[in-house]
């Protein structure tokens, strides 16, 4: 390729990002204008994801932020390892393991901490831990948070996991799936167990926080390359969130009602998950701290959940999120 077919293709696709079309003979994203750089963000409809409510309360100066909405997590694993998105919101597990696996993504920023709940069934007679021996179990995945806390409140209580059915199952199924008797119980990211709750279809046998204080869960992953090429975008971004979770601890009220439109709930539902019991989720101390992601890679050795740990040195970047906390 000639050094100028070089530069226009490279100015094509910094346009394409950009959201823009290069007028004929222009051969730089300045020359036509280019001010902000549109991202792609993957996310679930789940209050672990909340921030993202920051792509429509905020005002950006040098990026767009384009929410995409997925059901499930190898959907959302898949299209940031395809890069068909710039950045989301992953479990810990999936994002240590494409990372493990070669994929150039970085965490930059925690998306929340806590916010977890096993519900089980409402006449299901399960009252204690115990109780679930010989129950199925729903997860959202292998290489879930959520596999880590089930097999460690297990262990805590001197059971086996080969005494439950575990079952891989979509955030959104859950319900619908303990109304129609096909599962006993679920451990996933609220608000599926307060609208369980709401629908009288379960109840809330256990908080993740008590068996996992102040555990990491859902981390803001973005693609290496767009942090290389647009640190100020990123930086603009992990600002707005992190203004974003002051805004939810301080207005749960408002933060629920302005989480319809993207996280798709009643905003009574969001507002029990934010404030009942206080704790439930929190969305405060969001850095990547190292120390957390080695008692997660740790948990994934122990249970069997992964062989490889990634390189944390290389795959945690808290410099954006420790500016917007300076």
């Amino acid at each position: 390729m000639k050094r100028r077919d070089f530069l226009t293709s490279s100015a094509i696709a910094l346009a394409s990002r950009a959201g823009l079309t290069l007028a004929p003979g222009l051969t730089s994203p300045a020359l036509a204008g280019v001010h902000k750089v549109k991202l792609k963000i993957g996310y679930l409809p789940i209050t672990d994801h909340l921030l993202i409510i920051a792509a429509a309360r905020e005002s950006f100066a040098h990026v767009e932020i384009q929410p995409l909405k997925f059901s499930s997590w190898p959907d959302i694993a898949e299209a940031l390892k395809a890069g068909a998105i710039d950045g989301g919101f992953l479990l810990t597990p999936i994002g240590l393991t494409l990372r493990v696996t070669g994929v150039p993504i970085q965490a930059v920023m925690l998306g929340h901490r806590n916010g977890s709940v096993i519900t089980v069934k409402h006449d299901s007679g399960i009252h204690r831990i115990e109780d679930l021996r010989g129950r199925s179990i729903a997860v959202p995945s292998p290489f879930s948070t959520h596999n880590i806390l089930l097999r460690k409140v297990l262990a805590e209580h001197q059971m086996e996991v080969s005494e439950v059915r575990i079952i891989d199952m979509a955030p959104p199924e859950m319900v619908h799936a303990m109304a129609t008797n096909q599962i006993d119980c679920y451990i996933v990211a609220e608000p599926f167990g307060a609208q369980a709750e709401a629908l009288e279809v379960g109840r809330v046998l256990m908080l993740s926080k008590d068996i996992w204080h102040d555990h990491i869960c859902c981390v803001l992953n973005m693609h290496e390359d767009i942090i290389n090429q647009y640190p100020q975008a990123v930086h603009e971004l992990v600002n707005a969130m992190g203004r974003t979770a002051r805004f939810v601890q301080a207005d749960p009220a408002a933060a629920a009602k302005g989480s319809v439109k993207l996280i798709g709930q009643r905003p009574e539902i969001i507002e029990t998950v934010l404030t009942t019991p206080k704790g439930r989720i929190t969305f405060n101390d969001l850095v990547p701290r190292r120390q957390d992601f080695e008692a997660t890679q740790g948990y994934m050795q122990q249970f069997g959940i992964a062989q490889g740990t990634a390189d944390l040195d290389a795959y945690l970047n808290d410099r954006f999120v420790r500016a917007e906390l300076s």
